[in-house]
């Protein structure tokens, strides 16, 4: 209950910090923006109707749109200056011709102002290259802002949704306990699955921790057995297969003499049966032949 208690705090104290400090482009320039006129008629055709700050709150705003403004007003000023420059050179040349007495210059004049404005000139650069690393780091902080806003913005909606979901994972835990267990009533009782189940959190981190010990225990002594047996067994094995191959050896050895021996018998009993078999045909021929002089039937 204290905890469902915190939560909602919580969550009020992060909705009333984003009600309190909402950020947007629109809002960001509205101090940039012209002052509205007192006339409601007045004439709206001078204006520009891409400026942002003309626009209506409920159409979107994008960084398109102010760098297209920011265009806009860099060419205006662009243009502004070069006027003044113009008139005021007209008029400071007019006062000196027409004066009384006339502003006479010479020669000298010009080198000194000529040495000023190559001085003046040098420190507008470096007052322009610090603005634009100024303005470069100002853009660089602000996209990391925008991100930083982002995330932490997508951190609060899965904040936010973080209470249900626990309460029905508590739920859903306790069903599961529930259906392990059928004599278990509730499971805040203990009875669903084994006591190390509903040990706190303390308790189930020492246990963890216990067992994590003696996992790195058995690691090191498998560790050890294979730096000590393998090495040893390795080189038994590399003796027998030694002491093997001359055995091997020998096996074919003698089993290449046993087939030839095979072969040479088998080559022998195959020349005395064809022998045999011609002294019968010629004992029967000259036993024919005996019969027929002798006139002796069979």
């Amino acid at each position: 209950m204290a905890m469902d208690q915190e939560t909602r705090s919580t969550m009020a104290a992060l909705r009333a910090l984003q009600k309190t400090q909402h950020l947007s482009i629109l809002t960001l320039t509205e101090s940039i923006g012209p002052v509205p006129s007192a006339n409601p008629n007045a004439s709206i055709d001078t204006v520009r109707t891409s400026d942002v700050s003309t626009d209506t709150p409920t159409q979107t705003v994008t960084p398109a749109m102010l760098e297209a403004d920011l265009a806009h007003y860099m060419e205006l000023f662009s243009k502004l200056r070069f006027s003044y420059l113009e008139q005021v050179t007209k008029e400071k040349f007019l006062r000196a011709i027409l004066g009384d007495p006339p502003l006479l210059v010479e020669a000298q004049d010009n080198i000194e102002l000529e040495a000023q404005l190559v001085e003046a000139k040098a420190q507008l650069k470096e007052q322009k290259i610090e603005s634009a690393r100024l303005v470069s780091q100002i853009e660089t902080r602000a996209r990391e802002l925008t991100l930083r806003h982002e995330i932490i913005l997508e951190q609060t909606n899965q904040l936010s949704t973080l209470p249900a979901a626990t309460s029905a994972l508590h739920a859903s835990i306790a069903d599961l306990r529930l259906q392990i267990d059928p004599d278990t009533t509730s499971a805040a009782t203990g009875g669903g699955g084994g006591p190390e189940d509903n040990l706190p959190l303390p308790a189930t981190l020492s246990l963890l921790s216990a067992e994590e010990a003696r996992l790195a225990h058995l690691d090191h002594q498998i560790s050890t057995l294979q730096t000590t047996l393998l090495p040893r067994k390795t080189r038994e094995l590399e003796r027998l297969e030694t002491e093997l191959r001359p055995l091997e050896a020998k096996r074919q050895a003698s089993c290449a003499a046993a087939r030839e021996a095979q072969r040479r018998k088998d080559a022998a009993a195959g020349g005395v049966a064809d022998e045999l078999e011609e002294r019968g045909r010629w004992w029967r021929g000259v036993e024919a032949g005996v019969r027929g002089m002798l006139g002796v039937k069979s």
